[in-house]
C-alpha cells in the first residue's frame, strides 16, 4: 500500500514524513524544499492483538510456558517479525508513504513542478492532504502572520487541489475523448466505461471506480447520451466524479498545537479530518530514538527514560509536550494513518504460517510475516501475495484458528491464521 503526502509547500508534509518513517529528508520553512518525492515505510499498529498473545495464552494453560514476568522487556509477544516490531501483542506492520513536493495554484498547467508532480501520485492508493491548520501560510505556501479567518484559509487550501487533480484528470480524458466517444456510438454505454477504465488503469482504476463515478455523473446530469456533444463543462464534471473515486482526501489539519479553535468540521473532504501534530511528534520520535524517553506511536503520553541526563530546558520541554499531548489525545500522526489504510481502505492484518498448530514458519519462526491485505481477500490471492508459487500451486487452505480446511474462495479476515498447501 502506498499513502501519498499532498499539499501546499511548507504546510509540514516533510515533517509529517518523517515523524511517520524516522527517515532524513530536508525540511526548511520555504516552499519547495522537497523536490524530488521522498519514499519510507511507516509501521502501525495493527488493529488487533497479535494472534501470538492467544499462542501464548494457549502455552500457559498447557504448561508449556511460564506466564510473562514483570521484566519481559516484549511484554508477553512471543512472535518473531521479519519487518516491524511486536511488544506487548501490539503488532507493527508496515505501509508506504509518498511525500511528494508541494502543489500550488495552476500546476495542472505547469505551475511548480507541473504534471510532474500529479504524476508522482499515480500510485498511491490514498491521499493525505497537509494543511495549515494555524493559518500560518499563503495559498502559495508563503510564511505569513496567523491569518483571521482560518476556516476561509482552510476551504482556499482544500478546494485548490481538488482542483487541480480535477483539471488533471479532465486533461487526460480529453487526450482520448473523440476515441472515446466513438466507443460509445459502436458499442453504447459499455463502451464508455470500458473506455474510462482502460484510460485510468494506470491510476489504480478498476471498474467499480469507474461504475460509481458514473452514477455520480447521471445522480447530476440524468444520463450518458451523446457524449461526443458533450461541452466541456459536461467533461469536467466527468473528472470531477472520476477523481473523486481514484482520489479520497484524507485531511491531516496540521500544526493543530498552534491553531486557535480551529473549526474541523468546516474542513470539506470526501474523506477523514484528522488534527495532527507533526513537529511534536517527530520530536518525541527522536527523543524515543536517543534514548531520552519512552514513546509509542500514537501514544498519549511518553515516560523519562532517566531525569537525571535531561537540562532543565528539555525537561521543561518535554513536560509542555506531555500536557499537550494528553489533551490532545496524541499527536493524530500515527492515528490518522491507521484510519486511512484500516478503516478508509478497509485492509485487514492476515498471518500466513507452515505450521497451522504451532503457528511457525518452516524455519521455525513463530509468526514472522503479517500481511496487510483488502478484507475479504480469497486464500488463493493471499497465497499469490506470499509467493507466485503457493499460488500456481494452490490445493488447499488450513484455518490455525479453527483447524478447518478451506478453499481457494474462502474469505479471510482480520487476524486469521492460515496455513497453505500447494502444488511443490
Amino acid at each position: 500500500m502506498r499513502i501519498g503526502l499532498v499539499g501546499k509547500p511548507n504546510v509540514g508534509k516533510s515533517t509529517y514524513f518523517s515523524a511517520a518513517t524516522l527517515a532524513k529528508v530536508d525540511i526548511a520553512n520555504y516552499p519547495f524544499c522537497t523536490i524530488d518525492p521522498n519514499v519510507g515505510v511507516a509501521f502501525l499498529s495493527a488493529p488487533q492483538p497479535c494472534p501470538c498473545k492467544d499462542l501464548r495464552e494457549r502455552l500457559e494453560a498447557d504448561g508449556r510456558m511460564e506466564p510473562v514476568s514483570s521484566d519481559d522487556p516484549r511484554q508477553g509477544s512471543i512472535c518473531e517479525p521479519r519487518t516491524g516490531t511486536c511488544v506487548g501483542h501490539v503488532r507493527l506492520v508496515p505501509t508506504f508513504l509518498v511525500d511528494v513536493a508541494g502543489l500550488v495554484p495552476g500546476a495542472s498547467e505547469g505551475r511548480g513542478r507541473g504534471n510532474a508532480f500529479l504524476s508522482d501520485l499515480a500510485n498511491c492508493d490514498a491521499l493525505i492532504q497537509v494543511v495549515d491548520a494555524a493559518g500560518m501560510t499563503d495559498i502559495e505556501g508563503n510564511p505569513i502572520a496567523a491569518v483571521e479567518d482560518v476556516e476561509s484559509s482552510l476551504k482556499e487550501e482544500t478546494s485548490f487541489l481538488t482542483a487541480e487533480l480535477d483539471s488533471w484528470i479532465h486533461g487526460i480524458l480529453d487526450d482520448g475523448w473523440s476515441r472515446g466517444s466513438r466507443r460509445v456510438q459502436a458499442e453504447g454505454e459499455k463502451g464508455l466505461s470500458t473506455f474510462l477504465h482502460e484510460r485510468f488503469t494506470g491510476l489504480g482504476a478498476n471498474l467499480s471506480h469507474v461504475l460509481q463515478a458514473l452514477d455520480g455523473f447521471r445522480t447530476q446530469w440524468g444520463g450518458l447520451e451523446t457524449p461526443w456533444m458533450w461541452p466541456e463543462e459536461k467533461v469536467h464534471s466527468l473528472a470531477f466524479h472520476l477523481r473523486q473515486q481514484l482520489f479520497p482526501i484524507h485531511i491531516a489539519a496540521n500544526k493543530a498545537d498552534s491553531s486557535k479553535g480551529t473549526p474541523w468540521n468546516a474542513i470539506d473532504s470526501n474523506g477523514i479530518v484528522q488534527p495532527t501534530m507533526a513537529d511534536m511528534e517527530l520530536a518525541l520520535r527522536r527523543a524515543d530514538s536517543g534514548g531520552m524517553i519512552s514513546y509509542n506511536p500514537g501514544s498519549v503520553t511518553f515516560s523519562i527514560t532517566d531525569e537525571s541526563k535531561l537540562n532543565p530546558a528539555q525537561i521543561t520541554a518535554l513536560s509542555s509536550m506531555k500536557e499537550k499531548l494528553s489533551s490532545a489525545g496524541g499527536t493524530g500522526v500515527a492515528l490518522l494513518l491507521s484510519r486511512v489504510l484500516f478503516d478508509a481502505l478497509n485492509h485487514v492484518v492476515v498471518y500466513p504460517v507452515a505450521d497451522e498448530t504451532a503457528w511457525k514458519d518452516g524455519e521455525g519462526r513463530i509468526l514472522p510475516d503479517a500481511f496487510v491485505v483488502p478484507d475479504g481477500i480469497e486464500t488463493k490471492a493471499l497465497a499469490y501475495k506470499v509467493h507466485s508459487d503457493l499460488g500456481d500451486g494452490f490445493i488447499k487452505a488450513i484455518d490455525g484458528r479453527t483447524r478447518r480446511v478451506v478453499g481457494a474462495e474462502h474469505e479471510c479476515s482480520d487476524n486469521d491464521v492460515i496455513k497453505i498447501h500447494a502444488k511443490s
